[in-house]
């Protein structure tokens, strides 16, 4: 998943704000390309894996989740997802730390308009008439999964 912002609106460089907010950096010495992880669990996979193009004056993160390591010999890279929850919410994550909302206007530049994306998840529809039935709607409610209470989503 892909979100492009303007170069103009961060307050300092892409690097460092990936740095401040909890994310890795590597490089893959075979390849010569530097990107960022966020590790999901006490071992290297699965983990949130962040690549950062700047383009014009666009900065684009390009973010999937790295699932495993690759299975198989002569294999190099490995199995990932590029629009699930956990990505999802990473990229709304990153948005609300740069100030960045969702409902921006899409530009005539190809390289924002391919990149954007616009996401918005609906909070579920409550009714407050008394603690008691807060309180039993929430127990009512899919618990979250560990990945979710792992990244506070």
């Amino acid at each position: 998943m892909k979100l492009t912002v303007d170069r103009n609106k961060l307050s300092e460089t892409p690097e460092s704000f990936l740095h401040h907010s909890g994310w890795g950096l590597i490089h893959d010495r075979r390849r010569g390309v530097s990107s960022f992880v966020k590790r999901l669990g006490s071992g290297f996979y699965p983990r949130l894996h962040l690549y950062v193009d700047e383009r014009d004056n666009f900065v684009i993160f390009n973010m999937h989740m790295d699932q495993k390591e690759a299975s198989y010999e002569g294999n190099h890279m490995h199995n990932a997802e590029y629009d699930n929850e956990l990505v999802i919410a990473e990229i709304e994550n990153i948005k609300r730390s740069l100030g960045v909302g969702s409902d921006q206007p899409r530009s005539s530049n190809p390289v924002q308009r391919e990149s954007q994306s616009t996401i918005s998840i609906p909070e579920p529809p409550r009714q407050s008439s008394s603690l008691a039935a807060d309180l039993a709607a929430l127990k009512a409610e899919k618990p979250k999964s560990f990945w979710q209470r792992v990244l506070g989503i």
